[in-house]
Formats: C-alpha cells, structure tokens, sequence
C-alpha cells in the first residue's frame, strides 16, 4: 500500500457516472505511489462547479455522462483549467468522436479496457507532454491521414465501412449513430455499388486495398 499523498503526487480528478469504475479506478490511481485523486465526480456539471478550486494535474474523463456529456464538458473544463491534461477514458471507439475530443482540447484518448498499468503510464506520458492513446485509437488516427483523397463515399460511409470491418453488426452500427437499420442497409447498397462490388468481405477488401478507409 503506497504511503500518504505527497506535494509531489499528481494530483488527479476522476469524471466517471458508473459508481462501479468510478471506485475501480479511484483505488487503482490512490494505491499505486506519486498519484493522488483529489476529487471523483459522477457528472460533469458538479466537477465544473467544483474543478478550479482543486487544481488537478490531470483529469480522466468519460464521453457518455447524465446531463452533459464529456465532450460537451471538454471545452468548458479546458477553459477552467487551461493548464490541466484532460484523457478521455470511454468505451466510445468512433471515428468522430475520437477526433472531436482531441480537436476540443483533449490530450489522450484512452479506451476503458486499457490495462491499469499502461493508465498509469498514459498519466505519466501525458504529464511529459505526451499524447497517450490505446493502440487501435493511435492506428485510426493515422490511418485517417494515409486515406485516399480520391474516395467516392461521403463521410457517413465511409464511417459504417470502417465499422463493418471492426466486426461490427448492421444492428450495432445503427444504435451507436443514433440510425435506424433501414438507414444503414441504404448506405451499404450506396457503398457497394460505388465500389461495384458485391459483398461485404469484397468491400472492405477494395476499400482498404484503395486507402479509402
């Protein structure tokens, strides 16, 4: 068990709505030496009440909260505490969102099943000024600067391909763009016949052999 908190320790604010990682990771950061969570808040509109006062280091924050949401939060906290390193810690994995939370500010972005000693080193990293982010987050990012300009899909399908070959369901993909299934089955049909292909598998294997995703 680490010793008591230190003027050294990273001070930290930990934004989480689920009481069950919220606690998770609050005993994981206050047990391991040099960190010290100053603050858990369960929304975002309590901590930004509450953020200057405590002057963190670092501050973990997760996209889908009740009210406003962590990117909603992101600018109004960078605006608080423009000093402060903001990581996004989120199950969210989506292009856009991704590359909305590093546009407003964010400094990493980290997936909630990243393993607790690479948090710790993401917390380090980002203090060095660093920008950590989980493997597959840090390859979608690059990958977006390697695409084709020459890609006859729109954006929004561009997006569904990508989800596709991620594995995902028609269903699934549906849900996490707020689209019904009829929506999707459209710009499949879309993307397949400005590929000229016939299949899923022959899609994504176009696509990416022509760097449009």
């Amino acid at each position: 068990m680490k010793n008591n908190s230190t003027t050294s320790d990273i001070v930290i604010v930990l934004i989480e709505d689920d009481a069950i990682i919220r606690e998770s990771f609050q005993f994981l950061l206050n047990e391991a030496e040099g960190y010290n969570v100053k603050a858990v808040f369960a929304d975002a509109e309590s901590a930004l009440k509450n953020v200057v006062g405590l002057n963190p280091d670092v501050i973990l924050l997760d996209i889908q909260l009740p009210g406003l949401s962590g990117l909603q939060a992101l600018p109004k906290l960078k605006t608080l505490v423009p000093d402060t390193a903001i990581i996004i810690l989120s199950v969210n994995e989506l292009q856009d969102t991704v590359f909305e939370a590093l546009s407003k500010g964010a400094s990493g972005y980290l997936t909630k099943n990243t393993p607790p000693q690479k948090i710790l080193e993401a917390i380090n990293e980002v203090m060095l000024g660093g920008g950590p982010m989980s493997a597959h987050i840090a390859r979608m990012v690059v990958n977006s600067f390697q695409r084709s300009n020459e890609s006859p899909l729109t954006k929004r399908e561009t997006e569904i391909l990508e989800q596709i070959a991620n594995g995902k369901t028609r269903g699934k993909i549906a849900d996490e763009f707020f689209i019904d299934l009829e929506t999707v089955k459209s710009h499949l049909k879309n993307i397949y016949s400005k590929l000229d292909v016939h299949s899923k598998a022959d899609a994504i294997k176009t696509a990416k052999m022509n760097k449009f995703i």
